[in-house]
């Protein structure tokens, strides 16, 4: 049994018969301490993983919703230093499973052995590059390895005959792109989920769960029976923009919705 918390939340799900949420916020938007109110409201209201997003000053894998919070972020002087902090704050009132989702430039520029030894130091699980090609993961692999925090893969519709070879060598989880794209959030997902997540029924890989788009309760409770579980970010970050700091409740409401639909 692994002590990588992911690993310990897919095999609970899994004994009890239910698919992972995962959601994503913007650490530091509107600030750090309504990100952290925002944290614990997701958990308490059936988030299993949360990411949490590094802004960065051009995020190109986000759509128009995701750079707009980084930027908010980034005004109010949010760094990855104060990002270490807020999760030290977090581990004192949660261990569920923190994830950073960010760009590789910000994990050089920090120094790729002091990022992954500062994640352990607060018990980060793991973390995603979007713009790391698979093949130049072994950039931060062996550091990230070293002290214990997963690297998280990511798959998409054009990596077909890929997938098996990303699928096995992956930990944690899968992070499956729904669509092609930015992120942000759609009406309608049209991928052919039974082909595109056929090779991960050939073996024994770690589980796949399925973002990019997801904005709805109905999509997140149709998404999920064919994964292992879904993420939802830019509708989360929609509610924080048009909320504030009033937003915890309103996100709460929102991940509760979310989790009863892939319940029903």
């Amino acid at each position: 049994m692994s002590s990588n918390r992911i690993d310990k939340c897919f095999e609970e799900l899994k004994a009890n018969n239910k698919k992972a949420l995962i959601t994503f916020v913007t650490a530091g938007d509107p600030d750090m301490e309504t990100t952290e109110k925002i944290v614990l409201e997701m958990f308490d209201k059936g988030a299993d993983i949360i990411e949490l997003g590094v802004p960065f000053s051009d995020p190109i894998a986000e759509g128009p919703t995701i750079q707009r919070a980084s930027l908010r972020s980034l005004k109010g002087g949010t760094t990855l230093d104060k990002i270490f902090g807020l999760v030290k704050s977090l581990r004192e009132k949660t261990d569920k499973p923190l994830l950073l989702m960010m760009y590789i430039n910000t994990i050089f520029k920090y120094g790729t052995e002091r990022f992954f030894e500062n994640c352990k130091a607060v018990s980060i699980d793991g973390v995603i590059v979007p713009d790391m090609p698979f093949e130049e993961r072994d950039e931060i692999e062996d550091t990230a390895d070293k002290y214990g925090i997963y690297n998280i893969n990511l798959v998409a519709p054009t990596s077909k005959e890929r997938i098996k070879m990303i699928a096995e060598k992956s930990k944690g989880f899968v992070y499956v792109v729904s669509s092609l794209g930015v992120t942000g959030t759609r009406k309608e997902i049209t991928t052919d989920f039974d082909t595109l997540l056929a090779p991960f029924k050939e073996g024994d890989y770690c589980p796949y769960c399925i973002g990019f788009g997801i904005s709805s309760p109905e999509q997140a409770g149709r998404i999920s029976k064919y994964s292992d579980g879904v993420i939802v970010g830019s509708a989360i970050v929609n509610i924080i923009a048009d909320k504030g700091r009033e937003s915890p409740t309103a996100v709460g409401e929102f991940v509760n919705g979310l989790k009863n639909a892939m319940n029903a």
